[in-house]
């Protein structure tokens, strides 16, 4: 069963005289479970996709549907607490926030939601990304792939039907990137969690079930 999918989904921009087509009606789907890899050219849409499917931002037209929920039609309060819910994010930079250890910045989007922390889960996905030594250091204390580690368990600790990654190896050697999205994928089908990842890396996106490239804001071929 698709988890999430988008019908006709548009985002246009005006420009003076001009209108951009960010996207241009795209019909997108992902099965429960599945990785797929969005690729194509700088400036074709991916990243806009991506925020879309997040509800980072609203489309001008469609809808874009997650868990049979059309998160598109939503209020931004309501699509706060569904974002908080059922998406988890892994951004390029990493974004984990200084001021915090790698576990509490792990368990902090629990904590902003008020939810219950399961312990064992948590424990769980520490020792699957190797961190059970660095639980209580300073991001600035680590390399940048125990970063995106620290940031993967903070996209996983929610158990969200869809994790978003944009670019999450740009910031990496190819060696810690490949292990990085190793050990997504291997998370991802442990706990049955779609996995949506926009690359530029072939190699990654090789490793996905399926490849949806998308260029001029259209989706031109899925693989």
């Amino acid at each position: 069963m698709s988890i999430v999918y988008t019908k006709n989904l548009k985002k246009i921009y005006q420009m003076g005289e001009h209108t951009v087509y960010a996207l241009a009606g795209i019909d997108f789907s992902a099965e429960q479970g599945e990785f797929v890899a969005v690729v194509g050219p700088s400036g074709g849409g991916k990243s806009t996709l991506l925020n879309l499917l997040g509800a980072l931002d609203k489309p001008t037209e469609g809808e874009v549907v997650i868990r049979d929920c059309k998160v598109s039609e939503m209020s931004q309060d309501k699509q706060t607490i569904f974002r908080r819910r059922n998406i988890g994010f892994v951004f390029q930079n990493f974004n984990l926030i200084p001021v915090l250890n790698v576990y509490e910045n792990i368990v902090l989007p629990l904590k902003l939601d008020g939810l219950k922390l399961d312990r064992e889960f948590t424990e769980l996905l520490i020792q699957s990304l190797g961190l059970e030594d660095k639980k209580f250091q300073m991001p600035n204390t680590l390399s940048g792939g125990q970063q995106q580690r620290v940031a993967v368990a903070r996209a996983l600790i929610t158990r969200p039907a869809v994790v978003l990654a944009d670019e999450p190896t740009g910031s990496l050697d190819s060696c810690t990137g490949m292990e990085v999205i190793s050990l997504m994928r291997l998370l991802s089908e442990k706990f049955y969690q779609t996995l949506i990842v926009v690359t530029h890396n072939e190699e990654i996106a090789q490793m996905s079930d399926h490849i949806v490239r998308i260029e001029n804001g259209k989706i031109c071929n899925k693989e």
